[in-house]
């Protein structure tokens, strides 16, 4: 781990162990509304029971927060399960219009908060280009 991006990992990696550790005793009426949002972008998890795609989600940000706090887990490793996990809440983000003013990129006032998740995204594919560009 280079002590450059010690500042990135910590701060996501917490951030995103915390939010899948919290998703562990979702109620059953976050469960629907994560679900919801989930399916309106990316059909697929339809199929999926709200209750057991939270459990999902929550392992896979467990995962990957853990993933960029651990020392040992290479920077870009982390940087791309960042990056794919970022991508993934930026997609959400795209396809669905509610979270996004009239005809515009920008985010609505409900969409503030999911298009913030921009920041992951670039922070994963700061932390993989790291990783690949460096020589050391």
């Amino acid at each position: 781990m280079k002590l450059r991006t010690i500042p990135l990992r910590l701060a996501t990696g917490a951030y995103i162990l915390h939010t899948g550790l919290s998703k562990r005793t979702a109620t059953e009426e976050t469960a629907v509304g994560l679900h919801g949002m989930a399916a309106g972008a990316y059909p697929l998890v339809k199929d999926v029971p709200p209750q057991q795609f939270v459990k999902a989600l929550s392992v896979g940000e467990m995962a990957v927060g853990a993933a960029l706090l651990a020392p040992f887990v290479p920077r870009g490793l982390a940087g791309l399960l960042l990056a794919g996990f970022g991508g993934g809440l930026v997609g959400m983000y795209a396809r669905t219009p509610a979270l996004r003013q009239p005809n515009s990129i920008w985010p609505s006032q409900q969409g503030t908060a999911i298009s913030k998740d921009s920041w992951l995204l670039a922070i994963g594919l700061s932390l993989l280009l790291d990783a690949v560009t460096d020589r050391d």
